[in-house]
C-alpha cells in the first residue's frame, strides 16, 4: 500500500473517532496493518517529565515509561526532532525491546513548540525508514496533535 493510501486511511481514522484514545489506537492499527516493514508501532504521550506507552501493536514492550532523554525516545522528544536509526545495535542510545529489532523511526507529536507524545516505529530490517517514512510520520503526527487535549 502507498504512503498516500496509508495517509488518507489515517486521515479517514483522525476524522472519524470520538476520542483521542480511539484515534490513536486507530491509527497504531493502520500503520502497523498496511506497511509491511513496520513491526512494532506505539504511540507514547509525555506525562511531566515521562514518555508514557499508549495504543501499540506488536510484541510486548518492557519500556512502558521513558524518562525524557532516556533511549532515542528520550532523545527524540528532548531534540523534539525525527530521529532515523538504521542500525539500532550501534547506538548507544537504543533501549533494547526485541532482539529482532534492527532500525527505529522516532518521530514527536507537537502541537507549536510543545512535545505532547511521539510515534515509535521499529523494523526486523536494517535501514528500513526513508524520507518517505519521515514524511508520512510526520504528518501523521501533525494530524493526531490536532486531536489530543
Amino acid at each position: 500500500m502507498s504512503h498516500s493510501d496509508v495517509l488518507k486511511a489515517v486521515e479517514g481514522a483522525v476524522t472519524s473517532s470520538g476520542d483521542a484514545r480511539a484515534m490513536m489506537d486507530a491509527v497504531v492499527e493502520i500503520l502497523k496493518t498496511r506497511v509491511p516493514q513496520y513491526t512494532w508501532v506505539g504511540i507514547y504521550l509525555l506525562e511531566g517529565d515521562e514518555l508514557v506507552l499508549g495504543p501499540y501493536r506488536g510484541k510486548p514492550s518492557p519500556h512502558t515509561r521513558i524518562p525524557l532523554g532516556r533511549g532515542i525516545c528520550g532523545a527524540a522528544a528532548t531534540e523534539k526532532a525525527t530521529i532515523i536509526v538504521d542500525d539500532v545495535n550501534a547506538d548507544p542510545r537504543y533501549l533494547a525491546c526485541s532482539i529482532e529489532t534492527k532500525s527505529e523511526i522516532v518521530v514527536p507529536i507537537m502541537r507549536g513548540n510543545d512535545v505532547l507524545g511521539e510515534i515509535d516505529i521499529d523494523s526486523d530490517r536494517e535501514a528500513a525508514f526513508t524520507g518517505a517514512d519521515r514524511e508520512l510520520l510526520e504528518r501523521v503526527a501533525a494530524m493526531i496533535a490536532t486531536t489530543i487535549d
